[in-house]
């Protein structure tokens, strides 16, 4: 009698094959660009049939714009957490800026200017792009807000403000497939010296500021 005895295949459920099959195509699409995300290739990836792909994704269109949206979200709320109990709005913007000014963040650039690209001719991802860029806009506008109220801040319209943040930061972006070494400073902090302006902050303010405690 063998000794050897084959392992039960856990079933997963549809929840959780489906979150599978959506962060595995958003790790690709971070990773090599919104055109490797193929049905075949993501049933590669996972060692299963292009069929069970199609189960839960029909056409690649649905799922390329999903897993730029898991992809683009999980970089907002790293960026900026919706929660935000361990710091001050000085210190959670400072902290925004630190982040996105890294390599770290070089790929989420490129997939956002891959994802800009492509959704000319690609109605379901431009759909997903523009829902993205709005919770973007929400998210920083209630920072400002936060900032606002607290004293923090003073400007008088929050949500302009956050757009003309978010553009130059965008701008900035766009740069992330060439050399940047021999960008001025002026031009480096460019995002940072806007947010201080628009905002009334000192000079400074957002690169001296302590960052937020971690959550315990």
């Amino acid at each position: 009698m063998s000794s050897s005895v084959e392992r039960k295949r856990v079933r997963k459920t549809p929840e959780a094959r489906r979150a599978e099959i959506v962060e595995t195509a958003a790790r690709v699409a971070l990773t090599e660009g919104l055109e490797c995300v193929t049905l075949r290739r993501i049933a590669e990836e996972l060692a299963v049939r292009p069929g069970l792909i199609s189960h839960y994704f029909p056409s690649a269109e649905e799922l390329v714009a999903e897993a730029f949206a898991v992809a683009s979200t999980g970089e907002l709320d790293s960026l900026l957490p919706a929660e935000r109990p361990h710091g001050t709005p000085v210190q959670y913007l400072a902290r925004y800026f630190a982040l996105s000014a890294g390599e770290a963040y070089d790929d989420i650039s490129r997939l956002w200017i891959n994802a800009r690209h492509l959704s000319r001719y690609r109605p379901v991802l431009r759909d997903r792009v523009a829902e993205q860029e709005r919770a973007s806009d929400d998210r920083l506008e209630g920072l400002i807000r936060e900032g606002v109220e607290r004293g923090e801040f003073r400007t008088d319209d929050p949500r302009t403000t956050a757009i003309q943040i978010l553009v130059v930061l965008d701008g900035l972006g766009a740069h992330a497939n060439t050399d940047r070494g021999n960008r001025p400073e002026a031009v480096t902090r460019m995002a940072l010296t806007t947010a201080e302006r628009e905002l009334g902050l000192a000079t400074g303010a957002l690169t001296g500021a302590p960052l937020p405690a971690a959550p315990s």
